[in-house]
């Protein structure tokens, strides 16, 4: 299944499987919309079906495209697997979750 990002309102959903081979098409595509974000950014996980390390990277990479832009962001709805990955690898300060 390919990842996309729909916009809804201020809030962009992340929906599809985030691994090797999907993570490099949203990356791309990911990219324009960071640059024209307003304020700052809300990623919604909720629709992510299934996420390896690849995601996690992914998700840090925004994290320095929104910095570059001076924009804020969040992430909510992470899936389990992602969660998992981001806590083993001692990112849970880095990555800023959303309530």
């Amino acid at each position: 299944m390919n990842a996309r990002i729909e916009k809804q309102d201020n809030r962009l959903n992340v929906i599809g499987e985030l691994n090797s081979q999907t993570v490099p098409k949203l990356w791309r595509e990911s990219s324009a919309v960071i640059k024209s974000a307003g304020e700052n950014l809300l990623f919604d996980l909720q629709g992510v079906s299934r996420s390896d390390s690849a995601g996690v990277a992914l998700l840090i990479d925004w994290m320095r495209q929104a910095r570059a832009c001076a924009l804020e962001i969040r992430f909510r709805n992470l899936p389990e697997q992602m969660l998992d990955i981001i806590k083993v690898s001692d990112l849970e300060s880095v990555i800023p979750l959303a309530e």
